[in-house]
């Protein structure tokens, strides 16, 4: 059996991130801040907290209690807001909240802060369930 908390995937095994918490319209999302997540001025990339948002965002609407519901969706909108950076040895974690939506649609708001809880972006987004996996 696959474990839930570990994200499948060629991007989520590229950027290093991990599914920390995940249940009901909630997902927190981890990473550990590598040289090869800054960008070219030496800081945290902003491509990086907005991957982080919308892997965070994205659980968040798509948990099932039942292990054999596998619920899937994807971004249709996602706006991220750049608050602050994080140094390389840092870890941030995303925080990811259902706040919304309907049978094919929801929406979601979260952020992402440091391991001494300063704010580094936040954001919220619209996403799609998938064929017939919606809530």
């Amino acid at each position: 059996m696959t474990d839930p908390l570990r994200p499948q995937g060629g991007f989520a095994d590229l950027l290093g991130y991990g599914l920390a918490s995940w249940r009901e319209d909630y997902a927190e999302v981890t990473l550990a801040v590598e040289e090869r997540h800054m960008n070219r001025s030496g800081v945290l990339h902003g491509g990086v907290v907005s991957a982080l948002l919308d892997t965070a965002l994205g659980y968040a609407g798509t948990y099932s209690p039942d292990p054999e519901v596998v619920r899937r969706a994807f971004t249709l909108s996602l706006n991220t807001h750049f608050v602050g950076t994080a140094a390389i040895g840092q870890t941030l974690t995303a925080i990811g909240r259902k706040t919304g939506g309907g049978q094919k649609i929801y929406f979601c708001s979260g952020e992402v802060r440091d391991q001494d809880g300063r704010l580094v972006g936040q954001g919220e987004g619209v996403f799609r369930y998938r064929g017939k996996s919606g809530g």
